[in-house]
């Protein structure tokens, strides 16, 4: 066993396929499943099962492929920690968002990091925001950006930049007109539902609670799994929901949908930047921070 063959067996398992992984790293299917073989040979147990369109982890699999990912980490810690003695800033860095920042802020934050430090390859992982902090505490991602407060005593957040969630309409909808509706008037409406472990959905159900409110008196037709699937849900009629202002932006100011304020309800969240408490930062992933904090005001001007 060796790191290399780890970091074969890792992009097999997050591509669910041979042929994608070999075309990954640069080699043939076969000498890809030699190195599977290989590895469970050395272990003594399947670790892939081969199945007619995915490879998916065995238990055995699923075990190995955290080591493995912590591994693979600390060796990127390592020649990071070797670039920076000599001066220079490079290596891997994993980092993942929750549905918001990871798809409309980390994006620009990491190709402007990547324009001043060419030589940095950064993996971004999107996920809901337990999904993530799990991810975190597990040692899979060094850091993230989620939007909602971890009471986990091994995580450590800054907070990065306020948002906003907002009842969204469709334009020809009957409130499309209003700027503010009545928490008691959405449970007319069929509602689109974030799911469990996203932190709009927690954010939601602070506010309901904190306004004495019920949020199971909403009609929710759909609990959906990314914030880009419910956008496309009420444009195509499914229903409303409640969404980050940040998400909705380009389809507000192109007139495809409306946004609302809802009396009594306190929607006002941040997102956070999060990192493990009691683990030490790479030295990239402590450039990273420094660089957020340096040029937080520039990197979220354009947000509202």
């Amino acid at each position: 066993m060796d790191l290399w063959q780890l970091q074969i067996f890792c992009k097999v398992v997050e591509l669910k396929s041979f042929s994608l992984a070999g075309r990954d790293v640069f080699l043939s299917q076969p000498t890809v499943s030699i190195h599977i073989k290989d590895l469970e040979d050395h272990f003594s147990c399947r670790l892939i099962d081969r199945l007619s369109k995915e490879a998916l982890p065995t238990k055995a699999g699923h075990l190995l492929y955290r080591y493995a990912k912590r591994m693979i980490s600390l060796l990127d810690e390592t020649e990071s920690a070797m670039a920076e003695f000599n001066g220079m800033i490079r290596g891997s860095l994993e980092i993942g968002g929750s549905n918001i920042p990871g798809v409309f802020i980390l994006p620009s934050i990491i190709g402007l990091f990547t324009t001043d430090f060419p030589e940095v390859n950064i993996s971004l992982s999107i996920a809901d925001t337990r999904r993530t902090i799990d991810a975190i505490i597990s040692g899979e991602l060094e850091l993230g950006v989620v939007g909602a407060v971890s009471n986990h005593k091994a995580i450590s957040q800054t907070q990065l930049v306020d948002d906003e969630l907002c009842l969204v309409v469709p334009t020809g909808h009957r409130w499309s007109k209003k700027k503010k509706v009545t928490a008691k008037q959405l449970s007319t409406e069929p509602f689109l539902m974030r799911e469990d472990g996203s932190g709009t959905l927690k954010t939601i159900k602070d506010s309901f609670s904190n306004a004495g409110l019920n949020i199971n008196d909403l009609k929710v037709i759909a609990r959906i799994g990314s914030t880009e699937a419910i956008r496309q849900g009420i444009k195509n009629g499914m229903g409303i929901s409640i969404l980050s202002a940040i998400a909705v932006s380009d389809d507000v100011a192109a007139g495809k949908l409306k946004i609302l304020s809802i009396s009594g309800l306190n929607l006002k969240r941040a997102f956070y930047l999060t990192h493990h408490r009691h683990r030490s930062l790479s030295p990239l992933g402590r450039a990273f921070i420094d660089f957020i904090s340096a040029n937080v005001s520039l990197l979220f001007s354009n947000h509202p």
